[in-house]
This record gives structure tokens, sequence and C-alpha cells, in this order.
């Protein structure tokens, strides 16, 4: 991109038009910045589009379409284990907050360094929750917090209503919303320590003085996606549930039948993704031979059509591709036209600690994609950790609207 240079106006005239009489890139017209947004390619050109200086970064903030970059871009891999040195960023945030710079890859940009800067109480004394448009989500006996990935802004709720919780255990926790929006609630799922029966799953509104309380006893939500305008909850025993908000939280369930008609989940630990305008299940299952890949991912899409709703097996995912993380309480996510970027279609990315991520071919092309180098002793169950692991994420800025900046 041009620096902001004056441009030459030797040939403007009275009765030239005024966007011949700009004096400077600062000066063009938002419409025309506008229409440029669209043909950006990756989510360095949008950060230099915005850092080009405040009137094009006024133009990025009130695009209307920003989200759009969630399925064309790859999300950004955050990798907290991994520390970088950054002499020129602050050590603490505004609030005073030590931070840890960490390590952040861009799979369209591998070659440019990215960084992120998160509080090290996160680290140090919290728990993971979840994470949601761009937030993490954590907390820690009866205090949750929410904080930017790339900002490091933090959004303190009312303590949750646990009476005697000293070792707050987070199965699940997202934002409806983003951050901005008059009516995001904060949703995370809880007990009041790990292998409680107890476990509740809290809804608070933002801006609201108090938390709302649905008991669901001895089950627990492992994941909400939001699907067509509705949410969608997942349970421990991979039930379907719809979730609303109003007039009280609540959930009910959806009737489902599994493949082959049987009545209950055959994964080991399977997660929901939203994929174009499907609503994909995905796990994997161990082969059982010596050559190619040691495991199979396999997608099912949610047919709702029929009561009770089927999930019917994806042969393949035609031009998108998935990424996910080790643990539970990450959020997968999908994007269309990985070629775009230089990446093969009908792929899943399973974020690692050990290596920034594993390639894997969905159905019928795991062993084409599986590179024969991998660790032969990785395992790629998810699992609830106690330590933050690496995870996907889309930086804020790509959910804001023009009044949330």
């Amino acid at each position: 991109m041009q620096s902001p240079s004056k441009i030459s106006s030797a040939s403007a005239s009275p009765t030239t038009p005024a966007v011949c009489r700009l004096q400077g890139w600062a000066d063009l017209p938002e419409g025309l910045l506008q229409s440029i947004i669209p043909l950006l390619g990756s989510f360095l050109e949008v950060l230099a589009f915005a850092g080009t200086c405040r009137s094009w970064r006024s133009a990025f903030s009130s695009y209307p379409s920003k989200s759009t970059f969630c399925t064309l871009f790859p999300p950004l891999l955050v990798r907290p284990h991994i520390r970088v040195h950054a002499r020129r960023l602050p050590s603490r945030s505004d609030d005073g907050h030590k931070l840890r710079t960490c390590q952040v890859l861009d799979l369209a940009n591998l070659g440019t360094a990215l960084r992120c800067q998160i509080p090290e109480d996160t680290f140090e004394m919290l728990r993971f929750a979840g994470s949601s448009y761009g937030q993490l989500i954590c907390g820690g006996g009866r205090n949750c917090v929410v904080v930017d990935v790339f900002t490091g802004a933090r959004v303190l709720p009312p303590q949750l209503p646990f009476r005697f919780s000293g070792d707050t255990y987070f199965y699940s926790g997202m934002l409806t919303a983003p951050l901005a929006s008059h009516d995001a609630h904060l949703l995370v799922c809880a007990a009041p320590k790990q292998g409680s029966t107890q476990h509740s799953l809290l809804d608070w509104p933002l801006g609201s003085d108090s938390w709302s309380e649905l008991r669901l006893n001895d089950s627990r939500i492992e994941q909400i996606v939001e699907f067509k305008g509705q949410f969608i909850a997942l349970d421990y025993e991979y039930r379907l549930h719809t979730l609303s908000l109003a007039p009280q939280l609540g959930l009910q369930e959806i009737s489902t039948v599994w493949w082959d008609d049987m009545d209950a989940c055959p994964y080991l630990r399977p997660w929901l993704v939203v994929c174009g305008d499907m609503l994909l299940i995905v796990d994997h299952y161990i082969s059982l031979l010596f050559d190619g890949a040691p495991v199979n991912y396999e997608a099912y899409r949610l047919d709702m059509s029929t009561v009770p709703a089927v999930w019917v097996k994806v042969e393949k995912l035609e031009n998108y591709v998935l990424f996910i993380g080790s643990d539970v309480r990450s959020p997968a996510f999908s994007c269309i036209s990985p070629g775009r970027w230089g990446r093969r279609n009908n792929c899943l990315y399973y974020a690692y600690y050990d290596v920034p991520w594993i390639l894997h071919g969905l159905g019928d092309e795991a062993d084409a994609v599986w590179d024969p180098d991998n660790d032969p002793d990785i395992e790629f169950k998810r699992n609830w950790y106690t330590q933050l692991q690496p995870f996907w994420v889309y930086p804020s800025m790509f959910y804001a609207d023009a009044d949330g900046e």
C-alpha cells in the first residue's frame, strides 16, 4: 500500500470534480475507501488498511459487512505457551495488569510475525472457559472476566451466583453477540468445583447487575453455537437443545436420530461447527490400518426437515476447510475457498501444543493428506485442560459495528 503522501494536484482546475482536488490519501471519500475493503485478501491487508490513518480506520469501522472476513480468511492461531520478545510493546495493560506477549500465526501469511498480549493472571489465576467474538472468557472462584485477545480490554461481570465456590470449574463459555451489541449475553456452564454434580448454565446480559441461573443437575452444556438465528447447545451426552434467553433462560431438547438409526452418539467426543448453511458434528475414529492416517475424521450435517431430525453423512466438504483446537471449550471455525491463501479444501486443521497444527483430510482423503512425518504418538481426543491451549480466533475488529467503535 502506498504511503499517505500528498497526491499531485497539478492537473486540478476550478471545474475539476472534488475527488481530483484531494490533497492526500486521508482525504479519499468514505464510499471509495469502502469499495476497496471487499478486495482485501488477508488479515494483514485489513490491518494495513485500518492502520493507514484515522479516516481509513473510520471507513473500515463503519463498513457494514466486516463479519464476512470470518468466512473468507482463515482464523488466527494464538499459541499462548510460546512467548515472543516485543521490545516496543508495553509490559502492562492500561489498568496495570502484567501482559504476556504470545505468538500468533496467520495461515495466509506465515512469513509475517504476529503477536498478541494476554494478561498474565489469565494463565496464573484464572481458568479458561471459552473464546467468542475475539474475546477470551476466563474465571476463578466467583469471578469471571472477558478479555479482548488483541487489545487486552477487559469486561468484569458481577460475581457468579455460587454460594461457596473457591474452585469454580468452567465447562463452556460464549458470547451471544459482540460486546458492543446492545443485546449481548455472556453464557457460561460451570460447577462450584470439578467433579461436582451441581452444574449450572449462567446468563449475564451485558451491562446488568446479576446472572440468571438454570440448574442442570447431573448434565452440563459443552458447546453452544448460533445457527440460522437459533442457539443450539450440545450437552455432555451429546444431545442437542435449542437455547432461549427470553422470557427466561431455558433449554428444549431437539429429538434426533444418529446415523444407522443409532439412538446414542457413537463418537468419543464430537464437536459442532457451522459450515456455510450446514450445522456439522465432527469427530474422529482410530484407524486399524498400519499405513496412512492413524485417525479418520468424518462430518455429519443435521437435517431438521424431518421429525426427529437426522444426522446425514457429508461425503466431502467441497470448498470448505475446518479449524479446531485441542481444548473442548475452544470454538471451531469453517472457512470457504482456502485456495485463496494457498491451501487445499476438505481438510481440518487441528491446533496442537508441540507443533502449530496437524493437517487432516476428511473422509476418503485422510490418507492422501496425512503427513507420514507427523509424530505417531499424537492424541486427538479433545479434553478440558488446566493450561490454556493454542486456539483459533478472529479479531474483535471483524465483529464490531460502527456504533461499537
